[in-house]
C-alpha cells in the first residue's frame, strides 16, 4: 500500500492557514513510524500547494506490484552505478526531504520526476515536475530541448552554445536503481553544458521512497 500523503491547496490563506494546522495536529498525536528519531514530518508548501510529507503509519503496509518486482529484463532495466557523472552529488531520502524543503520551497531548486508521463499520473514525489528523459536529448531532431533548456533557466549565447549561470539547482529521480531515465536525462544536461555542480541523482527513486513508506502524491494532471 502506498501513503499517498495529504495534499492542501493553498489559495485562501486563512483558510488554509488553519487546515494546515488540523492537519499537523494528527501526526503529532498518533504517529508512531517517524523518518527519524527528530524528525516525524516535514511540511512543505510549493506553489498553490501544500504538502506533508511522513511515513505510512501502518506497520504492515507493503509496496505495490510494480515496485516489488526484482528482476526485470536488462537491457533496458539495468543496475545504475552508485555515482551517476563527474560532480553530480547522489543523494539519500533525507537529503532529498531537505532539498524539497529548502530549495523547492523556496524556488532555487526544481525536483525533476525524469520518467516518462505514463509513470507520473501513477505518483510521484510531492513538489516535483514531470520532464521526461526524452525532452532533453541533445539533436537537431528534438523540438523540445530548447524550450526546456530556457525553462530551466539556460540562455542561448550567439555561438549555439547555453549558458546555466542563472539555472536553479536540480535533483533528478526516475523508478530506482535499476532505472536508466534520470541518469540519461543528467548525462544529457550535462552535455548541454549544465553544471555538474547543480545537479542532484536521487538514486532510490520511487522504489526506494515507497520502500520506506514515504508520501506519494497523484497529479492533477
Amino acid at each position: 500500500m502506498q501513503n499517498r500523503g495529504r495534499t492542501v491547496p493553498v489559495i485562501k490563506p486563512f483558510i488554509s492557514f488553519f487546515l494546515g494546522l488540523a492537519l499537523l495536529a494528527t501526526p503529532a498525536i498518533a504517529q508512531e513510524v517517524w523518518i527519524t528519531q527528530e524528525l516525524p514530518f516535514v511540511e512543505v508548501e510549493v506553489g498553490d500547494d501544500f504538502f506533508v510529507i511522513e511515513r505510512e503509519q501502518d506497520n504492515a503496509a507493503t509496496v505495490t506490484a510494480s515496485f516489488a518486482q526484482t528482476s526485470r529484463p536488462c537491457p533496458p532495466f539495468c543496475v545504475q552505478p552508485m555515482s551517476v557523472a563527474d560532480g553530480v552529488e547522489t543523494i539519500g531520502e533525507l537529503e532529498l526531504i531537505t532539498f524539497i524543503e529548502e530549495d523547492v520551497q523556496s524556488g532555487t531548486g526544481l525536483l525533476i520526476d525524469a520518467r516518462t508521463s505514463r509513470w507520473y499520473v501513477e505518483g510521484t514525489i510531492p513538489g516535483s515536475i514531470s520532464l521526461p528523459f526524452n525532452l532533453m536529448t541533445p539533436s537537431e531532431n528534438n523540438p523540445f530541448l530548447k524550450p526546456v533548456l530556457i525553462q530551466l533557466g539556460g540562455e542561448l549565447q550567439d555561438d549555439g552554445s547555453w549558458s546555466f549561470t542563472n539555472a536553479p539547482k536540480l535533483a533528478l529521480f526516475c523508478n530506482g536503481p535499476w532505472c536508466g531515465q534520470s541518469p540519461r536525462a543528467i548525462e544529457n544536461l550535462l552535455l548541454m553544458g549544465y553544471p555538474a555542480e547543480k545537479l542532484l541523482y536521487y538514486r532510490g527513486g520511487m522504489q526506494s521512497w515507497l520502500m520506506l513508506g514515504l508520501t506519494t502524491i497523484v497529479p492533477d494532471t
